[in-house]
């Protein structure tokens, strides 16, 4: 069995708009090991969250493939596409807005699994709704409380315990945190690690909060428009950024929540749009260090130290050799 259980290949996402093609998502390549986090960080309009989207199902993909367990769940349908859902959840941003308003906590929570059909009488479904509740950290006089009647916290909680209902194997967390305070974030950061350290989940985490990320992940992959322009292990790329967008990126984090002072890099430029996009590295126009190539060829993402992959022309001298 592979220590991956999510690789994506070549994924594209494209949507049909009035003025052309938008390239959410263009020719990610990712691999996601069993057990571990691995981060995606970049703006806002990057393609982090149709990424996730695609990874699980809830977007079709335009091209590429994702493997989960080593078989293409691109490809599955019928019975094999209702056992991968079952195995690939996702926790949505907003916990108000993914939650109907109309239903109860115990209503929210039994949802998924009465769905599914995973108990088999009203005694087993209120158990199993206790024990997410408590898993969860979810009080039991909670359980006839509405959404409007909760705190952030507690309902993105329950957005978790409806994620955790199935016993998946991977889970997208999408921003789990941004509409929380900070005490609250916390929180839920904490119950995230320390259902993973429990349960073995694998986790993707999308954020564009770099702190954040730096707490919770084992890699962190940068997307810029559609692309994914740097990866590499936590440590490593934090303290060693290569591509210039994600030495940006990392000069504009508050200094106590990264390390060392390090000199602010400012962006000159617009970010190109992702209709139709032009030629060439995404990044060329607003870097101050591109070469003529960058104008006119796509950088492949590459091995440039063990473990650590960019997409970048500046940096073709500088591969692993394999040999």
């Amino acid at each position: 069995m592979s220590d991956n259980l999510i690789e994506i290949k070549h994924l594209k996402k494209y949507f049909h708009v009035s003025s052309g093609l938008l390239h959410a998502v263009d020719d990610v390549s990712l691999d996601i090991p069993r057990g571990k986090t691995l981060g995606l960080v970049g703006e806002s309009g990057c393609g982090k969250s149709t990424l996730g989207r695609v990874i699980i199902g809830l977007l079709k993909a335009s091209g590429g493939e994702v493997f989960f367990n080593g078989e293409d769940s691109l490809k599955f349908s019928g019975a094999k596409r209702s056992e991968f859902r079952r195995h690939a959840q996702i926790v949505f941003q907003d916990p108000f807005s993914s939650l109907n308003p109309r239903m109860s906590v115990s209503q929210l929570i039994s949802e998924p699994l009465i769905i599914n059909g995973i108990c088999r009488s009203r005694k087993e479904l209120d158990e199993k709704v206790g024990e997410l509740m408590d898993l969860v950290g979810l009080a039991s006089r909670l359980t006839t409380s509405f959404p409007h009647e909760l705190d952030g916290g507690r309902r993105q909680r329950i957005g978790i315990a409806r994620a955790l209902a199935l016993d998946p194997e991977f889970i997208v967390l999408d921003e789990p945190v941004s509409a929380l305070d900070v005490c609250i974030q916390a929180q839920v950061l904490n119950l995230l690690a320390d259902l993973r350290e429990q349960r073995g989940y694998t986790y993707l985490f999308i954020s564009h909060n770099l702190s954040v990320v730096r707490y919770v992940s084992d890699e962190v992959a940068v997307m810029y428009l559609g692309n994914v322009v740097e990866k590499a292990d936590n440590s490593t790329l934090f303290k060693a950024p290569l591509h210039p967008y994600t030495q940006a990126l990392l000069s504009a984090v508050p200094i106590a929540s990264v390390g060392p002072k390090k000199q602010r890099i400012i962006l000159e430029g617009d970010v190109p749009s992702p209709v139709n996009p032009p030629a060439g590295c995404r990044f060329a126009g607003r870097c101050a260090q591109h070469e003529e190539i960058c104008m006119r060829q796509t950088p492949p993402l590459v091995e440039v130290e063990p473990g650590h992959f960019v997409a970048c022309h500046r940096l073709k001298d500088q591969l692993v050799c394999h040999a």
